[in-house]
């Protein structure tokens, strides 16, 4: 019997570890399948949240979509530096992130109807998932060292406030719980941006965390071909319409380009005045995208028009201009920026012209199709100023 007790105490170490410490992440790993997983259900969130704002283009529902966006991020980047700081691919950081799951699965089915007949229940939703995130940190910070606790602490009951916060919003009136969730969203942020900047010692932006942000990036970029197919299934097979279609789809990708060209997989300056906005203006980044996507199926269903209608082109050209600032604000906390001034100084310069020039495209408001060609030649400029100084770097050495 001892033998036997003393196999199963084995056992049970390995499948069910403590958290890793703090100050024990691992600087060198490969993402998880596990996180892998965990991405492909915020896919969902996201997905519910661009096909909201498609149905409700106007001041309301972009307030709406980003309220619900918000949350939605914050919510992927708890489980991500969760696993990232403290995971383990054993039964209980396998748990640990089903649970996380299992919270926003109700989560995503109210987004829908949020602001209206299902706040109630989107409330309490989120309220719970923001529990559970405090519970999560909470038991990966017991018995924590001394230098970390004091953050960890701080961290714990800023997500559990934020928790008690959201279920008080399920009492209020729909207008009452958008102004909630947003001024909820910013004090979250904010206090999130003061732990990294302030927490001894700060936060290591490591190879996996970086490929997580990238990961991400393409999952909101989906919602670009998402929103061209589902556009393309309702509407005319005819050659206008599926012309429209294509070039959304090549705005995706000049949207692509713009962030793995000038941004992905690379890192940070190791210090705690760039990892913040690093970390954070992923956010806009990834809204942004989303926006963009949202927008696609109504370029679609208006393909055959003379103008673009006043939403749909305001939205697409005003979401291309924050992903393009978004990506330079990125750029300029990378160690790149500094090795490479001859390259991002230019592509900067070039995309603050382009934001420029894509608001005037919104004032114009061409046909779908003029409209989404031009944006593809936008977005391609900074790519083509880079290409131009690579090569001309390049003879200059030779």
């Amino acid at each position: 019997m001892p033998e036997a007790l003393e196999r199963w105490a084995r056992l049970r170490r390995r499948l069910w570890q403590p958290p890793r410490p703090h100050g024990e992440q691992p600087l060198e790993r490969a993402v998880s399948p596990l996180e892998l997983f965990y991405d492909l259900v915020v896919v969902v969130l996201v997905g519910q949240s661009a096909q909201h704002l498609t149905g409700h283009l106007t001041w309301r529902g972009l307030t709406e979509f980003a309220a619900v966006f918000t949350l939605i991020w914050i919510t992927w980047l708890n489980g991500s530096l969760y696993h990232d700081l403290h995971g383990r691919e054993d039964a209980r950081g396998r748990t640990v992130l089903l649970v996380q799951i299992l919270a926003m699965v109700p989560l995503g089915a109210f987004i829908p109807e949020a602001d209206d007949s299902r706040g109630f229940a989107f409330s309490v939703s989120a309220a719970v998932l923001f529990a559970v995130l405090a519970l999560v940190w909470r038991l990966a910070g017991r018995g924590t060292s001394a230098e970390y606790r004091r953050s960890s602490r701080m961290f714990v009951a800023g997500t559990a406030a934020c928790a008690a916060l959201l279920a008080a919003t399920a009492s209020l009136s729909a207008d009452g719980r958008l102004a909630a969730w947003l001024l909820l969203d910013l004090v979250y942020l904010a206090g999130l941006g003061v732990m990294i900047g302030t927490a001894a010692p700060g936060l290591t932006v490591t190879p996996a965390l970086i490929e997580r942000f990238g990961l991400f990036i393409i999952i909101v970029l989906g919602e670009t071909v998402i929103g061209v197919v589902d556009g393309l299934a309702h509407g005319p097979a005819d050659v206008v319409t599926i012309a429209v279609g294509l070039v959304a789809v090549v705005i995706g990708f000049g949207a692509w380009w713009t962030y793995f060209d000038f941004v992905g997989h690379r890192p940070p300056r190791p210090t705690r005045a760039a990892t913040v906005p690093w970390v954070l203006a992923h956010l806009p980044l990834a809204a942004a995208v989303t926006a963009m996507g949202a927008t696609m199926p109504g370029l679609v269903e208006h393909a055959p028009d003379g103008r673009t209608p006043a939403s749909i082109a305001w939205l697409l050209c005003a979401a291309t201009v924050v992903a393009l600032g978004a990506a330079m604000a990125l750029a300029a906390t990378l160690q790149a920026w500094i090795g490479d001034r001859a390259l991002y100084r230019p592509v900067a310069r070039t995309c603050a012209a382009v934001g420029v020039l894509c608001l005037a495209l919104a004032v114009i408001r061409p046909a779908p199709l003029p409209l989404g060609l031009a944006l593809v030649v936008l977005l391609g400029m900074p790519w083509g100023v880079a290409v131009i100084r690579r090569t001309a770097n390049e003879a200059a050495t030779e």
